[in-house]
């Protein structure tokens, strides 16, 4: 394992215990990071186009009991920028970078939309060193699901769902809310700043994460995963709740596959049913050693 190199450390308190933030030196570039908590290492993946901050509710929650590190995905939030257009196996390399660099052996993942499809390639990368799969609100990307991406209507609600060019008024502020809107709960507009927020981040290019899952050949890649699986799955979000059924049982070579529905949750599941996720990913870990 690769040594590390901390560029900066601040704390932020919270409920309990402290959040660390930090930055680890990596082949890639800088990673940044937030760490709580002490004992078997997992790693939070976020959404597109989020940061470490979408697990805000849920990091301290968990680090009750665990080391839980989140992390700006690589192209994300405050870490190194991909040039270029973007793929999950991207995304997958620079979380291993980071477990590197951390010098974790063995950890655990939990990945929540895009950051389910970087959790699932990370644990079909190195199978060796992933203790447990946690996936949230994925999709079953096959042929079929790349060829109807490829062939999607510019007026479908889904295509380019944060693509909204700059401009001098502003107005595509209120378009990237606008689209995230019918996704999201009523009375939560403090989650629909945040996401806003990491949509304007320097270097982030929200379109990059949505077509980077619509690419990815999943199905070669998730029979090399052996770890235990949980997926999650939010019951009002119409993205990925219809996959569920099948990616049950795509996990093949899994140690075990269970399901977890949250009932109500939608898109920003994390922040809306922290504590549910909490319950459901402790629940599954205990079970399965991790």
């Amino acid at each position: 394992m690769s040594g590390f190199a901390i560029q900066y450390k601040e704390a932020l308190t919270v409920t309990s215990p402290t959040l660390h933030f930090g930055y680890a030196d990596t082949s890639l570039g800088q990673m940044h990071y937030a760490e709580a908590g002490s004992g078997k290492p997992i790693i939070l993946l976020h959404q597109t186009p989020r940061s470490l901050d979408e697990f805000r509710e849920v990091q301290p929650l968990l680090a009750t009991h665990r080391r839980v590190i989140a992390m700006d995905m690589y192209g994300f939030g405050m870490s190194a920028k991909l040039p270029g257009r973007q793929t999950i196996m991207d995304y997958a390399s620079g979380v291993i970078a980071l477990a590197d660099a951390l010098a974790l052996d063995e950890f655990a993942v939990l990945g929540h939309h895009t950051g389910y499809f970087v959790a699932s390639e990370v644990a079909s990368a190195v199978p060796e060193r992933v203790t447990a799969a946690v996936m949230s609100a994925g999709e079953w990307v096959d042929a079929d699901f790349r060829q109807a991406a490829a062939n999607m209507d510019p007026s479908d609600p889904a295509y380019g769902v944060d693509d909204a060019a700059a401009q001098e008024d502003g107005s595509h502020l209120m378009t990237l809310w606008a689209k995230r809107y019918p996704l999201y709960p009523q009375g939560r507009p403090d989650i629909l700043n945040r996401f806003i927020r990491d949509a304007l981040a320097e270097g982030v290019d929200p379109t990059e994460g949505h077509r980077a899952c619509a690419i990815y050949e999943m199905e070669t890649r998730v029979e090399l995963i052996t770890a235990p699986v949980l997926i999650i799955a939010a019951s009002a979000d119409p993205v990925s709740f219809p996959h569920t059924d099948k990616l049950k049982t795509v996990y093949a070579n899994a140690k075990s596959v269970e399901v977890a529905v949250i009932e109500g949750g939608m898109v920003p599941l994390m922040e809306q049913k922290g504590p549910e996720v909490v319950a459901a990913v402790e629940a599954f870990l205990e079970t399965a050693g991790a």
